[in-house]
């Protein structure tokens, strides 16, 4: 997967007014190619009222696919694609255009 929890993510496609927002990653679905995306993509959801706890309207991040999202470079500070390579024998993500490496690698 070319993003993972945490990373600052811009959306290239989608709704009008997601488009072009930033935000950070809260989960990724392997299974189904998933992300949820602090600030994106946000439904309202009505909630009873169960138990003793207040019903009432919630507003939360639903999942949307993961194509729609490209990490942010840290060295130009724009979306980039991401390569693969393999560094001090560890398999890291590296932004394609720079070359900066996506992955915090620790030995």
């Amino acid at each position: 997967m070319h993003v993972k929890k945490g990373d600052l993510v811009e959306m290239i496609s989608g709704s009008k007014r997601d488009k072009g927002k930033r935000g950070k990653v809260l989960r990724v679905d392997l299974k189904r190619n998933l992300v949820k995306v602090e600030g994106m993509r946000v439904v309202t959801r009505h909630q009873k009222a169960v138990g003793g706890k207040p019903g009432g309207i919630q507003k939360k991040e639903a999942f949307f696919p993961a194509c729609k999202v490209l990490p942010v470079d840290p060295k130009t500070d724009r979306p980039t694609r991401v390569q693969h390579r393999i560094i001090d024998g560890k398999k890291v993500r590296v932004a394609q255009r720079s070359g900066a490496v996506l992955d915090d690698i620790q030995a």
